[in-house]
């Protein structure tokens, strides 16, 4: 069997809305008026804390795709003002998304109980107007949801593989800033976090037989599996994995902006940042590197993302452990990359039907569970 990224095609049922003119496709889909067809014609659940549990239009998978998007599109109307990751949620609100999240994970791995079969990921990537100011539509890409999807292992196998030089494929040493210059003290950055269930595990370990990914990141097992997921005490982990690579991004971009910045405002690790990071040689040179490099060269310059971007996952490897591991985004790229998977969807309404039914029965079914645990209520749509 070849080892590499898997390429796929999944077919959609075209989103019955046409994109204003004079405004591009990244900045309708995030207006109100799109979040309000997301809920009438694919919302599953809604709760108080404008949580919104929906089918993906358009999906990653048509095994099972659904996401949790907290919909603030009516609430915060300045979209530079949305919360746009875990951090900056509401305890209240953060609390019930856990417990949301636990539910899925765990009807996910009722549902597909054999890891030879089937490939689960659970999670999220940052939103931030992290693009080039002059990018058009960028203050919109401002609303926090997370992803649930089960990919078909027998299909990944017989699909084409991926260009490995796919500028999405940011995982590897060939593109990721960190795995090139600072793999080594990035890891004993991360290693300085105060972890008990999140136990760091060997590349090997991590990596996925079929595509090889995620290539060369740091990643912890989750000991306990899904019952630990149960507990408080992992999301406070699992947040504090989110800190402790915003606080590394943040200070390397720091340094490249202005050289001997020093320990960033509102940073979580300030302690730790002084001693490992501004401390190192190789952080240092690095960003140094990377600083001469945006003087001499307006294009590379005018591609860099000055503040924190991440695709932060739970995923099931070979062995049926559940792995967590966080990864710098590259422009354009969606969650499933991380694990070397790469979807072209494309619009075909009469290809996707053939698999809806069975879809909506599972996605039904886990609305069901989620609503005996009082996490929301029914919502109904033309499908269901």
């Amino acid at each position: 069997m070849l080892v590499g990224p898997r390429e796929i095609t999944v077919p959609f049922r075209p989103i019955p809305l046409d994109v204003p003119k004079g405004m591009k496709p990244n900045e309708f889909f995030n207006s109100s008026e799109n979040l309000m067809d997301l809920e009438r014609n694919n919302g599953l659940l809604i709760n108080n804390e404008d949580l919104l549990l929906y089918r993906k239009a358009l999906g990653h998978s048509n095994e099972f795709d659904c996401s949790i998007i907290h919909n603030t599109s009516k609430s915060i109307l300045n979209p530079l003002g949305r919360p746009v990751r875990r951090t900056q949620v509401p305890e209240n609100i953060l609390n019930t998304w856990n417990r949301m999240n636990q539910i899925i994970i765990n009807f996910m791995l009722e549902e597909y109980p054999n890891p030879a079969k089937h490939l689960l990921l659970c999670g999220e990537a940052s939103l931030d107007p992290t693009w080039p100011i002059t990018s058009p539509g960028v203050p919109s890409i401002r609303m926090l949801h997370n992803h649930f999807i089960v990919f078909d292992k027998i299909e990944l196998e017989n699909a084409k593989l991926a260009d490995n030089n796919n500028p999405n494929l940011t995982d590897g040493g060939q593109h990721s800033l960190f795995a090139t210059y600072m793999q080594d003290i990035y890891t004993k950055f991360l290693a300085l976090l105060d972890l008990e269930i999140l136990k760091p595990i060997p590349i090997k370990s991590s990596s996925l037989r079929l595509t090889g990914y995620p290539q060369g990141l740091p990643s912890w097992e989750v000991i306990g599996g899904i019952d630990s997921l149960k507990s408080i005490h992992f999301w406070k982990e699992y947040d504090n994995i989110l800190k402790g690579f915003l606080d590394f991004y943040r200070t390397f971009f720091a340094q490249v902006s202005s050289i001997s910045s020093g320990v960033p405002k509102n940073v979580y690790f300030g302690k730790e940042i002084e001693k490992t990071l501004l401390f190192n040689n190789c952080f240092l040179s690095a960003a140094k590197k990377v600083r001469n490099k945006c003087i001499n060269d307006t294009r590379y310059a005018t591609n860099i993302r000055w503040q924190p971007a991440f695709k932060q996952i739970i995923y099931r490897n070979d062995k049926g452990k559940l792995i967590v591991t966080i990864s710098q985004n590259s422009i354009g790229n969606a969650i499933t990359e991380l694990l070397g998977v790469v979807v072209n969807r494309t619009p075909n309404a009469e290809a996707y039907e053939k698999s809806e039914g069975a879809l909506i029965n599972k996605l039904l079914k886990l609305r069901s569970r989620l609503i005996e645990a009082g996490l929301g209520h029914e919502i109904k749509t033309q499908y269901w």
